[in-house]
């Protein structure tokens, strides 16, 4: 009994995994989205970026400040 569950839940994880992946490995120029935040018009537009970016002036502010 546990092994068709195992065996269905990973046939299920593949399966998932292939419909995630379907647009980047069958359109033309396929790839991931970009994710990052920093990349986002809207984003900049509203001022808001990334918390490594974020981390990153507030050290170089902190720096001028010396």
């Amino acid at each position: 009994m546990i092994w068709k569950v195992l065996l269905l839940t990973i046939i299920l994880v593949a399966f998932v995994a292939f419909l995630m992946s379907f647009n980047v490995l069958f359109r033309k120029n396929g790839q991931f989205p970009n994710l990052h935040i920093g990349s986002n018009k809207e984003m900049s537009k509203r001022g808001i970026s990334c918390a490594t970016s974020q981390d990153r002036m507030a050290r170089k502010k902190g720096r001028a400040m010396d």
